[in-house]
């Protein structure tokens, strides 16, 4: 080979790199090199990126050495038709080539195959179907007759609402005065509005009392209910209650043995406000409290979301009940039920009570949201499994099983209260919680909380529980004394 000739292009007596690998040897059946054909075209465009030159070799061509044996002699190797066998072309099965041996000689059992799922998914139906009408056949109905119907368009109706007005806190050291005028309990715009307000600074920064016996509005003969001191001799920390508040009740106009309540009500947001609905027996016949029971439909605290036991985004209902405060049974039936995506105090809800001889639950919105379910079928006395004697050795008397009903106390006539709390000392805010501002046990709780005023205050932006309406319906099948 020429070197001056290789490539097309003059050298100066030197090979180029391309020129110093060993010459590929000629293959049969492979076009010569010096044909100034391009192994890898197709005659036309490789001819035009040809250089002229003796050899024409193909610089981009890997040596002959390097090639795979299965390309020799391979016109597909090359990219080229030859005329010889045609590659690449279809390979697609036509149709009858296939061999079908399974259509000829069909598996007697392949069958059940199919048949077998569908008559397990035939059985589940008649199955889920039995299981739902039984469900169904199961519930008891009952008759209910209607007791109140309360809307407020008429405003307050004192023949059916009594306003409760005390100053002791109701047994568990809550720190509101509950009143008796228009200032705390009013119908506005056809609610009910039972707001808590703070007291007259004045009466707590001087000596005061409040005497609600001489003024005649205590609903209590009590004088503990009725009477309270600011004292400010030094020593002395006795504080009249720092907030005002509202509490009312059917005693005197609606009671239900056995029955249906429903009450709508958005609840308050604040912090240390503590909404309630509930229910108290009107006659006490096993004894005090909780010997005869009581019913919460509904309780919640105003603090937000953050609160550790629940703020308003939490609502609870309980039964009490047991043979004396310290045994008290109330953990026995208590449940919670959280607001999905919202707070109770943003918008109306339902809170519902159905009660009957062998059972008893509340509900939110829907009697299929059930927040607290109580079957009676174990005696009230054998599920509390009391001691048989309390704290001061003294003997507990099994005061419910002699009335032979299961459902004892929770077997007389209840009334309906609805009241809005602030603060409390039996532990329904939780000591060191949340920044509470007072201890349980400490005599000054009413002054530090009253003190503490600039944080509370700032966070009621909607001190009142709001009622649009109250429904109550009595059980009345004929055998409600059974």
């Amino acid at each position: 080979m020429d070197n001056n000739d290789y490539f097309g292009r003059s050298g100066a007596g030197m090979p180029s790199v391309a020129s110093t690998a060993a010459p590929t040897p000629q293959r049969p059946g492979t076009p010569s090199e010096s044909l100034g054909q391009n192994p890898f075209g197709d005659g036309v465009e490789s001819r035009a990126s040809q250089r002229s030159s003796g050899q024409n070799g193909n610089p981009f061509s890997s040596p002959m050495a390097s090639r795979p044996a299965s390309s020799f002699d391979s016109a597909s190797a090359l990219g080229r038709f030859d005329g010889g066998q045609r590659y690449f072309h279809s390979r697609r099965v036509r149709k009858g080539e296939v061999e079908k041996p399974w259509t000829k000689n069909v598996d007697p059992k392949e069958k059940w195959v199919t048949i077998l799922p569908i008559i397990g998914i035939v059985i589940g139906l008649g199955i889920s179907g039995f299981l739902v009408w039984d469900g169904i056949r199961s519930v008891v109905k009952h008759n209910y007759c209607p007791v109140l119907e309360e809307t407020w368009s008429n405003g307050f109706n004192e023949q059916v609402w009594m306003k409760e007005v005390q100053v002791n806190g109701f047994g568990n050291g809550e720190f509101e005065q509950t009143t008796g005028g228009d200032q705390n309990v009013y119908v506005e715009n056809g609610h009910l509005i039972i707001k808590a307000t703070p007291q007259d600074d004045a009466l707590i920064q001087q000596d005061h009392k409040i005497d609600l016996l001489s003024d005649g509005t205590c609903t209590s003969t009590n004088p503990d209910y009725c009477i309270a001191v600011t004292n400010t001799t030094a020593g002395n920390s006795t504080i009249v209650p720092p907030v005002l508040s509202g509490r009312i009740n059917t005693r005197r106009g609606a009671t239900i043995k056995y029955g249906r309540i429903e009450v709508t009500a958005k609840l308050p947001a604040g912090d240390w406000l503590w909404p309630a609905i509930w229910m108290m027996p009107v006659d006490s016949a096993y004894g005090p409290w909780p010997q005869s029971g009581e019913i919460d439909i509904m309780e919640s605290r105003g603090n937000n979301y953050t609160y550790p036991q629940g703020g308003n985004n939490i609502m609870s209902s309980a039964l009490h009940w047991g043979p004396n405060p310290a045994n008290d049974a109330w953990w026995r039936t208590n449940v919670k039920r959280q607001a999905l995506h919202t707070t109770y105090s943003s918008g109306f809800n339902v809170f519902g009570l159905e009660w009957s001889q062998k059972y008893l639950f509340t509900y939110v919105n829907s009697r299929l949201l059930q927040v607290l379910y109580v079957n009676f079928d174990t005696p009230m006395w054998t599920r509390g499994n009391f001691p048989v004697q309390d704290s001061n050795g003294t003997r507990i008397k099994d005061i419910w099983s002699e009335t032979g009903r299961a459902q004892t106390p929770f077997d007389q006539k209840f009334y309906l209260i609805l009241n809005l709390a602030v603060g409390g000392t039996n532990g329904w805010f939780e000591d060191n919680v949340n920044g509470k501002p007072w201890l349980d046990a400490s005599p000054n709780a009413r002054k530090d909380f009253w003190q503490a005023k600039d944080r509370w205050l700032p966070t009621w932006t909607q001190p009142q529980m709001e009622v649009s309406k109250v429904m109550m319906w009595q059980q009345c099948d004929g055998d409600e004394d059974l």
